[in-house]
């Protein structure tokens, strides 16, 4: 199926030629999606805008569209309106926003200005050189900086479900590879009193003095029973901790729960939080000291598995809004463009598995920012794009929670010609409302002649394997990487250590990575380069 999803033009009909749809960016930097007809006056547009945001009331805002302000009494087709174009709604700055020292009209040096209007980052970007038509430097420069003001002090609104996380000293752990149990181990280093948080993790602890802390993330469902899995939810990630006893006074779990919204949506959702502590595999529930936008914090807290845990209430689950990641990763092997677009809780266990297994997949992310406002868990959310692409399975995307040690859902979208710019869409399938959007331009994308230098790893191992088969060495570390990138599985590597001589293991394990594609044979090549980067580098000087 084609990616244009629900945001495909709408083809003209009998009863309505006209009919279209349209994007509008708010202030707020909520965004709509309207239909509308080219006979539309701008007038009648504003009270359809209004009609789903009566906050956007037509009186006090205007309409822009290619930097240009849109008449009331004008119509639709008079500006050119194509289907799915972008307008941005502006409203107009109030006299109790411009402050004591400017009232309006007026700027600071006494001198008459020209009207301000408060533009979303959108239009920041993409309006700017046209605003500039309209409205002084120093008027455009004290727009920019009310609207910031304005979106801060938003932020930190009771109505705005944007949370802030703590701001704690940050602390780099060293970070160590288990290759035997397959895991990452984190070790920080505390350097005295004081309240420090893991950089990666956003693990934090309060402690007495100087200590070493040691912890790893660990996977909910090898812990939860099914009865408990269906009475709580993971509402962020599973620790296991170890540390000196008595040292650390506070530890702050991170969760994916947003308190705002929720607070919102029911006063005492809030008291819904526990923490789940694990003793000899059996779970014991303590509840939270405190709560805060990102964390559960537990007072004098013991260690072993900890993680926090929200109760399942059939009234209230889907309506709990979530903080999420939009992940996407282009894979370097594939032919043209192809992407794939997760969509997660904002868990940095799930987060790194993903990273992990795209990585082994010949992947890189392309970092885009997260959905606007928080999702709901149960809800579907469709992706779209306003370009030709081709999106698999299909567009839809269930929002939900999976253990970092399962295959997490995502879509495929290939892109056959890559334009400038390509502009992709996620909308709520209850009400088409966009949740998320971002552009790929060609600067994020890697050029098709990246794509072959990813090859060379198999071209190596196919021209060097005899050499390979006779010369390679430390054959159990590079069994241990290969199955920690999931190249290989315990039946096959004991196939490989079962032969009778190393030459016989090695041969078996180049065949074996030949038979997997080039994908196996590159990660095949990098363990090599970087475990036995002198017998590499011999064998491609020889040639």
């Amino acid at each position: 199926m084609t990616g244009r999803g629900a945001m495909a033009e709408q083809q003209p009909t009998a009863d309505s030629p006209s009919e279209i749809r349209v994007f509008i960016d708010s202030m707020e930097g909520k965004m709509f999606t309207l239909p509308v007809s080219l006979d539309d006056t701008v007038r009648e547009l504003k009270a359809k805008l209004n009609a789903q945001d009566s906050s956007l009331t037509p009186e006090t805002g205007m309409l822009l569209y290619n930097s240009r302000e849109m008449k009331d009494d004008l119509t639709l087709r008079h500006y050119e309106i194509t289907p799915k174009c972008f307008l941005v709604f502006c409203t107009q700055l109030h006299p109790r926003l411009q402050g004591p020292e400017w009232p309006k009209g007026v700027g600071r040096d006494g001198e008459a200005v020209e009207p301000e209007f408060l533009v979303t980052d959108l239009a920041l970007r993409k309006q700017r050189a046209g605003l500039r038509k309209s409205l002084t430097d120093k008027a455009l420069r004290r727009a920019e900086a009310t609207y910031h003001r304005l979106k801060l002090a938003s932020a930190l609104g009771e109505k705005h479900y944007c949370c802030m996380k703590e701001d704690l000293p940050k602390v780099m752990p060293e970070i160590t590879q288990d290759f035997l149990k397959y895991r990452t181990v984190y070790r920080a280093h505390l350097p005295g009193a004081g309240v420090f948080q893991c950089s990666i993790t956003g693990l934090s602890f309060e402690v007495k003095s100087a200590v070493t802390i040691t912890y790893r993330y660990a996977t909910w469902t090898r812990h939860l029973s099914k009865a408990d899995q269906e009475m709580w939810m993971p509402a962020g990630p599973l620790f296991h901790i170890e540390v000196q006893a008595g040292v650390v006074q506070a530890v702050h779990l991170p969760h994916f729960i947003c308190l705002r919204g929720a607070a919102a949506a029911e006063p005492r959702s809030t008291l819904l939080a526990s923490i789940a502590h694990f003793i000899s595999g059996k779970m014991f529930l303590k509840v939270p000291t405190r709560l805060t936008t990102s964390s559960a914090i537990l007072v004098n807290p013991s260690f072993s598995l900890l993680g926090v845990l929200w109760r399942r209430l059939r009234s209230t689950l889907n309506s709990l809004p979530m903080h999420s990641l939009v992940l996407i990763f282009q894979q370097l092997s594939a032919a043209n463009t192809t992407l794939h677009l997760y969509l997660i809780p904002d868990d940095n266990s799930v987060k790194q598995a993903i990273e992990k297994q795209e990585t082994n997949w010949n992947a890189k992310l392309i970092p885009k920012p997260p959905p606007f406002n928080p999702l709901f868990f149960g809800c579907i959310y469709q992706v779209a794009s306003t370009n030709s692409v081709v999106i698999t399975p299909e567009a839809h995307l269930p929002f939900c929670y999976k253990s970092p040690k399962e295959q997490q859902l995502f879509v495929e979208i290939y892109i056959r010609n890559m334009a400038e710019e390509i502009g992709l869409f996620m909308t709520d399938t209850r009400n088409d409302a966009v949740i998320w959007r971002a552009s790929l331009r060609s600067g994020d994308i890697n050029p098709p002649a990246c794509v072959s230098k990813t090859l060379s790893g198999a071209a190596f191992m196919k021209k060097h394997k005899t050499e390979l088969c006779s010369r390679m060495r430390q054959l159990s570390t590079i069994l241990l990487h290969l199955r920690e990138a999931n190249v290989i599985n315990s039946d096959e590597e004991e196939e490989v250590r079962g032969k009778d001589t190393s030459q016989r293991r090695n041969q078996v394990l180049l065949e074996l990575a030949e038979k997997k594609g080039l994908e196996a044979q590159e990660q095949l090549y990098k363990i090599l380069r970087m475990k036995d980067p002198y017998l590499i580098a011999d064998l491609e000087e020889s040639s």
